[in-house]
């Protein structure tokens, strides 16, 4: 079968595929007597995407196969035919995914000696459901720790088609720059944005009131401390009062019955 010919078969078998399709799933496809060689299937499909090099569409080999897809000149258009707004992520769920896929394998308390912070049980859930992150084995010392590593459906999500293709780490921008440029589905783990939000808000005003209080109590001169020292001497008059005025009555008491 000549390359002509092939040229439409393999764009209607990339078309009807609901997800990428490798060579070895194509070559499937055809019967005994008209299987084409691995050489001139490749040769069709270099054909194929030269013949979209100047459409809205290209053809894509990510790490499970080929697939046909919008370019990004035309993604702020396309977004727009799903109405609902894309989530936002946490920075530990970014941080977290970005060291399994730059590091990997790794386990979680490798993850979390790097990052200095324990690793939620959820982050690496949600991370597990979105079949971005899987479990390849487990780690022969005490306590057998899972390891992990990341899936052909992360390299597929991120328009990848190997690991050799992740940008250096020199180049990575400012962590939370990466939700504004990622169109994430609503997370399942951890709260809302506005949630995240107000929480951090809580924890910033806990902090600046711990130090306030910590500042008044080291410094000797300070109002607040002044004004507890006078609240204290008037206790200890008022009570010494009290005890005078006591005495003065038992007196009295006394010198009435005499």
């Amino acid at each position: 079968m000549d390359v002509k010919t092939l040229k439409p078969i393999l764009e209607s078998l990339i078309m009807a595929s609901a997800k990428p399709i490798n060579i070895d799933r194509m070559l499937s496809c055809f019967s005994e007597k008209e299987v084409p060689d691995k050489k001139t299937l490749r040769s069709a499909l270099k054909q194929l995407a030269e013949d979209y090099a100047k459409s809205s569409v290209e053809l894509k080999e990510v790490s499970s196969g080929f697939r046909f897809q919008v370019r990004k000149d035309y993604a702020s258009w396309v977004a727009k035919l799903w109405e609902e707004k894309p989530a936002r992520y946490s920075r530990a769920l970014l941080e977290t995914l970005s060291l399994v896929a730059y590091k990997q394998p790794i386990t979680r308390g490798e993850i979390e000696k790097i990052r200095g912070v324990s690793v939620s049980s959820q982050i690496m859930k949600t991370l597990m459901e979105r079949e971005w992150v899987h479990i390849v084995g487990h780690r022969d010392v005490p306590g057998k720790p899972a390891i992990y590593a990341t899936t052909k459906e992360f390299l597929d999500y991120f328009n990848l088609a190997s690991l050799e293709e992740l940008p250096p780490l020199a180049e990575i921008k400012d962590i939370d720059k990466i939700n504004g440029e990622l169109d994430l589905p609503e997370p399942s783990d951890g709260a809302s944005p506005k949630d995240q939000s107000t929480e951090n808000q809580a924890q910033t005003n806990q902090s600046e009131t711990e130090q306030d209080s910590t500042k008044q109590n080291s410094t000797g001169n300070d109002d607040s401390a002044t004004v507890v020292n006078l609240e204290t001497e008037e206790g200890l008059e008022v009570t010494t009062d009290k005890k005078s005025t006591d005495e003065v009555n038992v007196a009295e008491a006394m010198t009435a019955e005499h």
